[in-house]
């Protein structure tokens, strides 16, 4: 299946949460935090890259509340306002 964002909205792959701590903890489902970051999978035909600085391949953090949750061959994605975006995460 292939979503294709309408407007200003940007499709983002959740990036999941390390199910084990530094020290070597298991966490159970119930005790790990709503995923924050994301990739950025897909752009809307609004979205001004002047305002919105994204690309395909981005890494994002977004609230933790924001954007409609779906789910497509079992990963899962939010479809949310560019604007609703916070960073771009840079890793070295």
């Amino acid at each position: 299946m292939k979503i294709e964002p309408l407007g200003e909205r940007v499709l983002i792959k959740v990036l999941q949460q390390a199910s084990q701590t530094e020290s070597g903890i298991y966490l159970p489902e119930t005790a790990k935090e709503k995923p924050q970051e994301g990739e950025v999978v897909a752009l809307g035909p609004e979205v001004d890259e002047d305002d919105t600085p994204l690309a395909v391949g981005d890494v994002v953090m977004y609230p933790k509340y924001t954007g409609t949750e779906i789910k497509i061959d079992g990963e899962d994605y939010l479809i949310m306002d560019a604007s609703d975006i916070l960073a771009k995460i840079h890793r070295d």
